[in-house]
This record gives structure tokens, C-alpha cells and sequence, in this order.
């Protein structure tokens, strides 16, 4: 291994003991966020360090293997401590190459919770079914890895399916494993709004952003505007009977946030700052990437059938991912969120760091992305230490989520109270329009017959003896 890789190993492996030490000490329990950076600082050195702690042993054991076998004097144990130093030097180079891998630098956002936003596209309520069975694969696939998922917003559809959903996933490698799921999916199969059996072709979209920090992206409470509403929907407890729903717009950029999914306001109103948040900083990386002219392309376009990432033909059972040219014939282990949906991702992943040394605007993009949400209106960063002084000023101790007078008294949005007459009372309607509405004659209270258009166009049409 060149002596350049072996001095950067060991500066992490410096810094990997100094993590630990940290830990250990005494006094880290009483800062949790310092122990939680900490902790995962120490889990992605560690990631590095402990393989090449096991290259460093094997290889002084291959060296030594090779010494014995020179000075030894039995063939047959020289045989033996050449085969010995052979096998060793093949697990070396097995590991010298898995440690050339982990130093490639690593997207900044791996390790981040994520939301999932699936769309229907082209193909009307099919598509909007094939919304639903990502939407179920995707579940499937978090369950296996043991992710938590929370659903942020849903607009079902008519058959079961849905026009929109967003997805929180919350787990370690959950945005590493999932970013290449962002684009078009096409479907090819007979739908069941299909009678003759034909086999239709329809599309849904999926978007992946990553969760913004709290240090990342902060909110200036004269930026937003709150309402909040009594929610909508079939019925039932807290439903169509108290304020619960809130409504966060964002007035620079004009992002609309809208939640119900909660019966308290409370809770809506977190999981509305939340996707904010992630909201806000997928539009800063977003702008940054279009003003990189090596930009990557958009995660979502028109949602057209020619824009697919992967396609799923149900009448061949295959599915086939474009972008790196490889088809797999296990489509039910796919949308079970089984381990072949795995294998694409760990094939993009591969592909991904083969292009990685010579993509050299992909270091640009981040850092310009980083300055964007420094500059970008109404998005900051702040540091770690001024998030502390904010969360020990606030009255309730959330760091990042603003109290709730923070933003101003948040706005009730109900019909206006009809109008009452001088003495509180309910003021009555015209005498015409109250004999109207009691069924009355409408000549008797003074009203003209409306004129019937089909008698006029009847009319018309005889008079010209033809249409």
C-alpha cells in the first residue's frame, strides 16, 4: 500500500482513539447532542479503522510467514509457510482494496434520515395504484432493515392507491441505501381497471431529500406564516371538531405545508417544521445543482414514460434499472423490499464510486450548496454552540422548533360569523327572497323567469332548419 494511503489511515486511526477517550470520559453524558455527534463520529471511523487494524496483523503475519519459509531447511515446511504467506497475501490485497473504498469521500448526506415523496404520473388511476405498491414496497424494505417510517402527508385515490404520499425514514444508512430511488418508475402490467386484458404502461415518481439538521436550516420566525384548522376528513374523534390542523407557509419561497395526520396540534405542527426544513434545504441543494453546469439531473422531470429509471414488467416477472443496464427476473422478492432490491443498490453504489475519481464537480456542487443555505433567503446556518444558547434561552428546551408563540399567535381559519341585526340577534333576510326560498311564486315576489336556453337553442335550430 502506498505510504500516502498508510499515513491518512493512520491520522483516522488517531482520531478514532481520540473519539473514544472522549466517550469514555465522565463528564459527556450531560451534553447529548456532543455525545450523539461523538457517537456517530466514532461509529464511521470505526468503519475504517478496524479493517485496517486487520491488514496491519495479516500483514506482519505474511511477512513473517515468508521469513520462516526462506529459513527453513524441511521442504515440506517450507511448502507449507509458502502456501501459509500465499493465502495471506490474498487476504491483504482483499483488504487493501476494501480500504482504497471506504477513503473515497462520501456523499455529506449519507447518514441522514430521509423523506420519500411518490407521486402518481402518467397512466390516471393505475398510476396512482403503482403509487401505492411503492409506496408498500418502500414499507416493506424499512421493516426488513429495521427503519422507522412515519407518514408525513397522503392523498389516496379512489381504488386504494394514492395521487401523493411522503414518507419520513428514519435508521443508520437509510439515505445511502435509498438516494437511488429518485426518478421515474415504469410499470408495465394489466391494471385492474382493465376489462379486455390488455397491458397498460404507467409511471410514479419518486423524490428523495435528505432530513435537514437543526443547525442546518433555521427558520426567522417573520417567515412564516401559520394558520391553523379544524381537519378534514371522514369523521370520527377530533376530526371536524377542534383546531388541529396547521398550515406553514413559507413566505420567501412560497412552500405551503399542510398537516393532519395527528389528532394534536402539537404534533402536526412539529411534523410540519420538520418537512419544512427538509423542504427548504432540498430547494438550496437544488439551486446549486443548477447553477453547476456537471450538475446531476434532476431527481423528478415530467414523470413521461421515456424518463424511467427502472422498469417492472409483470408479464415477464423481470425488473430492469436503466441507468446501469442490469435486469433481475425476481420481481415479487423486489416488491417485497426483499434482498435483490438490495442488490440494486449496491450495484449503483459500485458504479457510482467507479465514476467518483472522475467526476470532479460533484465536490463543488456540496460545497456551493453549503454556501447557498448560508445565503439563500430566509435559510441560515448557525453553529452548534449558538443552537445551545438558543435552546437554553427557550422556555420549553426544543432547540430548532420554535415555542409556540415564537412565530406570533397562530391564525384560525373558519368562515366568517354570519351578520346579527342591532340587537344581537340574526338579521333576516329580504321579504322577497324569504317567500322565494319558502317556495313562493317568483312572479308574486317581483322576480324575472330565467330564460331557458334549451327552448331558446330548440328555437333557433327550426328556424334555420338545421344545427
Amino acid at each position: 500500500m502506498a505510504s500516502g494511503i498508510e499515513t491518512k489511515l493512520d491520522e483516522i486511526e488517531e482520531s478514532y482513539e481520540q473519539a473514544e477517550a472522549e466517550l469514555a470520559a465522565p463528564g459527556i453524558a450531560a451534553d447529548p447532542d456532543r455525545l450523539r455527534d461523538l457517537g456517530k463520529r466514532f461509529a464511521e471511523l470505526q468503519d475504517v479503522v478496524v479493517p485496517y487494524r486487520e491488514y496491519k496483523a495479516i500483514s506482519s503475519q505474511a511477512r513473517e510467514a515468508r521469513d520462516l519459509a526462506k529459513g527453513e531447511a524441511d521442504p515440506e515446511m517450507a511448502a507449507y509457510f509458502h502456501d501459509e504467506a500465499e493465502r495471506l497475501d490474498a487476504r491483504v490485497a482483499e483488504l487493501r482494496a476494501r480500504l482504497e473504498l471506504l477513503l473515497v469521500p462520501k456523499d455529506p448526506d449519507e447518514g441522514k434520515d430521509l423523506i420519500l415523496e411518490i407521486r402518481a404520473g402518467a397512466g390516471g388511476e393505475e398510476a396512482a395504484l403503482w403509487a401505492g405498491d411503492l409506496f408498500e414496497m418502500y414499507q416493506r424494505l424499512a421493516d426488513r432493515h429495521r427503519w422507522k417510517t412515519d407518514v408525513l402527508a397522503s392523498s389516496p385515490s379512489n381504488l386504494g392507491g394514492f395521487k401523493e404520499v411522503s414518507l419520513e425514514v428514519r435508521g443508520p444508512d437509510a439515505y445511502g441505501r435509498l438516494k437511488y430511488e429518485a426518478g421515474v418508475h415504469r410499470v408495465q402490467r394489466v391494471p385492474v381497471t382493465e376489462s379486455q386484458g390488455r397491458i397498460h404502461t404507467s409511471t410514479a415518481t419518486v423524490a428523495v431529500m435528505p432530513e435537514a439538521e437543526e443547525v442546518e436550516v433555521d427558520l426567522r420566525p417573520e417567515d412564516l406564516q401559520i394558520d391553523v384548522y379544524r381537519s378534514s376528513g371522514p369523521g370520527g374523534q377530533s376530526v371536524n371538531t377542534t383546531d388541529s390542523a396547521v398550515r406553514i407557509v413559507h413566505k420567501p419561497t412560497g412552500i405551503k405545508i399542510e398537516m393532519q395526520e395527528e389528532r394534536s396540534q402539537l404534533q402536526n405542527r412539529e411534523k410540519a417544521m420538520r418537512y419544512l426544513r427538509a423542504r427548504l434545504y432540498q430547494l438550496a441543494l437544488d439551486e446549486a445543482h443548477a447553477k453547476e453546469a456537471a450538475a446531476r439531473r434532476a431527481q423528478l422531470g415530467t414523470g413521461e414514460r421515456s424518463e424511467k429509471i427502472r422498469t417492472y414488467n409483470y408479464a415477464e416477472g423481470r425488473v430492469t434499472d436503466h441507468r446501469i443496464k442490469h435486469t433481475s427476473h425476481q420481481l415479487q422478492d423486489v416488491l417485497a423490499g426483499g434482498e435483490e432490491l438490495d442488490g440494486f443498490a449496491d450495484r449503483l453504489l459500485a458504479a457510482e464510486h467507479d465514476a467518483r475519481p472522475r467526476d470532479r464537480s460533484r465536490p463543488a456542487v456540496r460545497s456551493r450548496a453549503r454556501s447557498q443555505l448560508r445565503r439563500g433567503p430566509g435559510i441560515r446556518t448557525r453553529p452548534l454552540s449558538a443552537l445551545h444558547r438558543h435552546a437554553a434561552a427557550a422556555p420549553d428546551g426544543r432547540a430548532g422548533l420554535p415555542p409556540p408563540g415564537a412565530h406570533g399567535a397562530a391564525r384560525r381559519v373558519h368562515p366568517p360569523a354570519r351578520d346579527r341585526g342591532p340587537r344581537g340577534r340574526r338579521a333576516r333576510a329580504p321579504r322577497k327572497r324569504r317567500d322565494a326560498v319558502r317556495g313562493r311564486s317568483l312572479h308574486r315576489v317581483g322576480r324575472r323567469r330565467p330564460r331557458d336556453r334549451r327552448r331558446t337553442s330548440r328555437c333557433a335550430r327550426d328556424g334555420d332548419g338545421h344545427l
